[in-house]
């Protein structure tokens, strides 16, 4: 089967722009003492070597519409990441404010009872003063009744007591004036009867 060889550059893969000038080439192997023939199978050889080794190379690669359509189904696939990721973020946020509004209000609960604990506090603590201000008041005025009591008795003592004094006074008076009287009519006897 005759291999047609032109001028022009040969093209090895429909994905690649990797150009080949067989005709340059098959001269040169003339050049080198190769025959028509040879030069052509050398030619077909290598256009086989390089077009396996060409596919073996691109197999791994992905043509253009194929990196496209992956492309698009990573922007998709990340559009559809982003809105779930937003989607979870608003159910987070509405999440997290339903538990803040629920822990504002225990707060707000937790509040108000400390307010009526205090509030109950203080009026106990009024009410326990009020009654210990009471609670002292009667003891001081029952303690003030028994130092008037005792003051009006010792007074009274005192008043016996000067009056027993006065009465001892008196008699002591008497006693004085008797003995001065009866001294006196002794004194007065002894002088007459010496006289």
């Amino acid at each position: 089967m005759p291999l047609f060889i032109s001028k022009r550059f040969f093209s090895f893969t429909r994905t690649t722009c990797n150009h080949f000038d067989t005709f340059k080439f098959v001269e040169r192997l003339e050049k080198q003492e190769f025959t028509r023939q040879q030069s052509e199978a050398i030619m077909t050889t290598l256009r086989k070597v390089v077009s396996e080794s060409m596919t073996d190379l691109t197999k791994p690669m992905v043509s253009k519409v194929e990196k496209e359509r992956a492309v698009y189904m990573y922007k998709v696939d990340f559009a559809q990441l982003k809105s779930e990721i937003q989607l979870l973020e608003k159910n987070d946020f509405s999440l997290m404010k339903v538990e803040n509004e629920r822990l504002q209000t225990q707060v707000d609960k937790l509040r108000q009872r400390l307010r009526e604990e205090i509030t109950r506090s203080q009026a106990n603590v009024r009410l326990e003063l009020n009654l210990e201000k009471g609670r002292v008041r009667d003891e001081a005025s029952a303690q003030d009744i028994r130092l008037r009591e005792t003051d009006t008795r010792i007074e009274s003592d005192i008043a016996n007591l000067r009056t027993q004094m006065e009465a001892i006074k008196f008699q002591i008076l008497q006693y004085m004036v008797g003995t001065m009287t009866g001294a006196g009519a002794l004194f007065l006897a002894y002088l007459r009867m010496f006289r």
